[in-house]
This record gives C-alpha cells, sequence and structure tokens, in this order.
C-alpha cells in the first residue's frame, strides 16, 4: 500500500470546472486533488514529478580523440603570448571591423 505524504481532496467534475485555481494552488501546495463523476475517481490532479534522466557513459566513445601531446608543454612562442602578451587584443583596422546595421527610420 503506497503511503501518501500529503492528503487529498475529492471533488466533483463540476466543482473542478468552477475552483480549478483554487484546486491548482493546493496541488502548488502538495496537495492531491482527486475529481470524480458521481463519486468514483476518474482523474488525479498532481504535481508534476521531475525525473532526473539517469547519466550514460560512453556515449561518445570512438566519436573523440584526444592527441597524445594533448597536456605536452607549449611552444614558448605560443606561452610566452599567454604569459607576457597584452590583457586585451590590439584593435582591428576599420576596414575588417563589423559593420552595424543602420537603424531604420520609424513611419510617422
Amino acid at each position: 500500500m503506497a503511503i501518501r505524504p500529503h492528503p487529498s481532496t475529492t471533488v466533483n467534475i463540476f466543482e473542478a470546472k468552477t475552483n480549478l485555481s483554487k484546486l491548482i494552488a493546493k496541488v502548488e501546495q502538495g496537495e492531491e486533488v482527486i475529481i470524480a463523476r458521481a463519486g468514483k475517481p476518474v482523474a488525479r490532479l498532481t504535481s508534476p514529478v521531475r525525473q532526473k534522466k539517469p547519466i550514460v557513459f560512453g556515449l561518445l566513445k570512438g566519436k573523440i580523440h584526444v592527441a597524445d601531446d594533448f597536456d605536452a608543454p607549449l611552444p614558448p612562442e605560443i606561452l610566452a603570448e599567454f604569459e607576457d602578451g597584452p590583457i586585451f587584443p590590439p584593435e582591428r583596422p576599420k576596414q575588417m571591423q563589423a559593420v552595424k546595421p543602420k537603424k531604420k527610420a520609424k513611419a510617422s
């Protein structure tokens, strides 16, 4: 037998249609709402349960290649750029800069 941590409320279909917003507020607070027709349960309003997808290892096996020298020391000229280079790159010449689109004038 399942243990319900929160109480449930049973309402008929007319009440559910009339008070749907209130019933949803109850569901948001963790309560379960049972909708019945002629006293027999036909539907249940509950909060959605987010299911965590399982981690699947090995999906990219054989699709990725890491070079043997991946973690080898960098050549001195590249290392110097990281350690001694400028923090910000130099400005590009005007002819290489991106052109911003002009704003269209509003029609009056």
